[in-house]
């Protein structure tokens, strides 16, 4: 009986194992990283910039706010919230708590599906088999009906109060100080919210640094900005994969994107053009699958040096 069962059992021992620490201990490991991006134009300083994503934010999420509060003490010369704030249609208040602190510094955002819509229980298969079909979001599958609709218009309000800069479909500047920061971004296209006609004319060469923005790093997107010439892309969306394999990484992208790039810093090359990739894994999850496997919950600071010769 030993020889027939203990193998099985064995595997459920350590499967259960897995589950507990990836729901109790890895979802709430918030980590930040720090990378350095060579995009600044000779001779200018370095720019600190503080990248928050995917928070879905669910009410009672105190570790979380507290975490999120506290990268205040970083103070970064600017915020980039790339979307993806709510998984609680009643987190609002939340979320603007959280991020209070942050809001005392120039920043700028960009909204994801989450931020619009409430989420679903959803069998964690169906990424893999967007996955192997191509289709992914509205990308190809046929539209939501039913949808929770989250008060997105409370968030954008009281990040425009605080003087963040929206980015959906859109460009604006940032100023600070002696720098000046051009921004485009387009709005979420994993629901195919995105209107790159309405911001396409290339990297603006009177900035002192061009900068793009968006929630979900479809390749359509990051071909456009690639190509027009944007030094830095940066954007969410992924979760880093949120569940991967020890020594092998992510599965699923939840985009076309390829799991390689899945987060962190890369390159995308297009019309002969090549621009840096930042893509973050986010601090948060859907409410309905509140896991994360070797993939730690952060947030990014980037220190933008200038190119080398």
């Amino acid at each position: 009986m030993r020889a027939q069962y203990g193998v099985p059992l064995g595997i459920t021992a350590v499967g259960a194992a897995g589950l507990a620490y990836a729901a109790a201990f890895e979802v709430r490991s918030f980590r930040l990283r720090r990378i350095t991006v060579p995009v600044l134009p000779s001779g200018m300083r370095p720019l600190r910039v503080l990248q928050i994503s995917d928070i879905h934010m669910v009410s009672g999420q105190r570790k979380k706010q507290r975490w999120l509060q506290s990268l205040a003490g970083l103070r970064p010369d600017v915020v980039v919230n790339t979307g993806d704030n709510l998984s609680d249609p009643e987190a609002v208040p939340e979320v603007l708590d959280a991020l209070g602190p942050l809001m005392e510094f120039p920043g700028t955002y960009v909204f994801g599906s989450n931020d619009y819509y409430g989420p679903k229980p959803r069998n964690p298969a169906r990424y893999l088999m967007e996955k192997v079909s191509g289709r992914h979001g509205l990308n190809g599958n046929p539209p939501v009906v039913g949808a929770i609709h989250n008060p997105w218009h409370e968030l954008r309000d009281a990040f425009d109060a605080a003087g963040w800069v929206g980015l959906s479909n859109t460009r604006g500047r940032l100023k600070l100080n002696d720098i000046e920061i051009a921004l485009t971004g387009l709005d979420d296209p994993h629901i195919k919210r995105d209107r790159y006609a309405e911001v396409a004319g290339g990297a603006e060469t009177d900035a002192d640094l061009s900068l793009a923005v968006v929630h979900a790093p479809y390749l359509r997107v990051l071909d456009a900005f690639t190509a027009d010439r944007y030094p830095l892309i940066l954007a969410g969306h992924t979760h880093g994969g949120q569940l991967c394999i020890p020594f092998y990484g992510a599965l699923v992208t939840n985009c076309d994107l390829d799991t390689q790039r899945v987060k962190g810093l890369s390159s995308h090359h297009a019309e002969g053009h090549t621009s840096y990739l930042h893509v973050s894994a986010g601090c948060g999850t859907n409410r309905y699958t509140p896991i994360r496997f070797a993939c730690p919950p952060e947030a990014t600071l980037l220190t933008l040096t200038p190119q080398t010769p």
